[in-house]
């Protein structure tokens, strides 16, 4: 019960991230970059690597979304905002390893990635992603 609310807590601060992010992203170019800057300091500076650091989840869903959303952030997203995106990113990457660590958790994780895939797929339009 205690992991399912975590979960639901992490996915619900990671769609806000984004959505927060996209938000900016359709507002002036100049006031974004100011902005996102207050956030980048806890996160990660302006490098995308720092935030991947490509380490698997363990469910393929999952490593196949966290792979394509990372490719979509540092190839399209613009260099003022990819801090936050990679926050999320960063954020999605525990979580979800620490639920692989349970047969329940694991089991659950599929039906999460995909769903954030979903999802993904709708916010990063903007972007041009493809997935």
């Amino acid at each position: 019960m205690f992991k399912s609310i975590l979960l639901m807590c992490s996915f619900v601060i990671a769609i806000s991230l984004v959505a927060c992010s996209k938000s900016e992203s359709g507002t002036n170019r100049s006031t974004a970059a100011p902005a996102s800057s207050p956030a980048a300091s806890p996160a990660a500076s302006a490098h995308t690597p720092v935030a991947s650091s490509g380490e698997k989840v363990g469910v393929p869903e999952c490593d196949q979304f966290l792979a394509s959303y990372e490719s979509c952030v540092s190839g399209k997203v613009p260099e003022a905002q990819r801090a936050q995106f990679n926050a999320g990113l960063t954020q999605w990457r525990s979580s979800w390893k620490k639920l692989a660590e349970t047969p329940q958790g694991k089991a659950t994780l599929p039906g999460i990635c995909k769903t954030q895939l979903d999802t993904a797929k709708t916010t990063m339009k903007a972007f041009a992603c493809t997935w």
